[in-house]
């Protein structure tokens, strides 16, 4: 089995050595071969790509092998509609994706239930403060979408202090955040 990295370069020594440990514990025997450092690999051998869409590679036409490609991004959206990409694509999950989703998240939310900006882009020098920030328990945060990113996000802004409510396609059941489901589930949620 051949395996392609096709990312960030600052990335590999990280991930060949997280990848050729997982490998190994599974029993699985692979090349692993990282674009960055192997422009002129041959094409048709490659088996899967570990890929993000900031890397070289936009055509997966001359990989005639290739069986799958694991987005290491959270959004496939950039990429999911090309043309040249006809093999199943499927997220990778690891904890710092999970981790540095969820301060983003918490980042934004924060910023606007403290009305940052207002408080930022209005100055002229001096500050003045004539709203207390409200606390967290006092909002309800919605998300949507559950799924492993989601609920780890859900899980972040509760610790918080924050209410939340998410929503997916499925029901799903996590512990102190509101779970809905579906079109009236939806609606629900954004009625929050």
């Amino acid at each position: 089995m051949h395996i392609l990295f096709a990312a960030r370069a600052d990335d590999w020594p990280v991930y060949r050595q997280t990848l050729a440990a997982s490998l190994q514990r599974a029993g699985v025997k692979a090349e692993l071969i990282n674009l960055a450092d192997t422009p002129d690999h041959d094409p048709a051998l490659i088996d899967y790509i570990v890929y993000a869409p900031s890397s070289n590679l936009h055509d997966f036409t001359p990989y005639t092998r290739l069986k799958a490609v694991l987005s290491l991004w959270a959004g496939v959206e950039t990429f999911q509609n090309n043309p040249t990409l006809t093999v199943p694509l499927t997220r990778m999950v690891d904890p710092g994706l999970s981790e540095g989703m969820a301060d983003w998240v918490c980042g934004h939310v924060l910023r606007y239930h403290l009305g940052l900006d207002r408080d930022i882009l209005t100055q002229d020098g001096v500050w003045r403060r004539a709203v207390p920030p409200p606390l967290a328990r006092d909002r309800r945060v919605a998300l949507l979408g559950l799924g492993e990113l989601g609920r780890f996000c859900a899980l972040r802004l509760r610790g918080l202090g924050f209410a939340v409510d998410g929503w997916s396609r499925s029901l799903k059941s996590i512990p102190q955040i509101g779970c809905y489901a579906g079109r009236a589930g939806l609606e629900a949620v954004l009625s929050n």
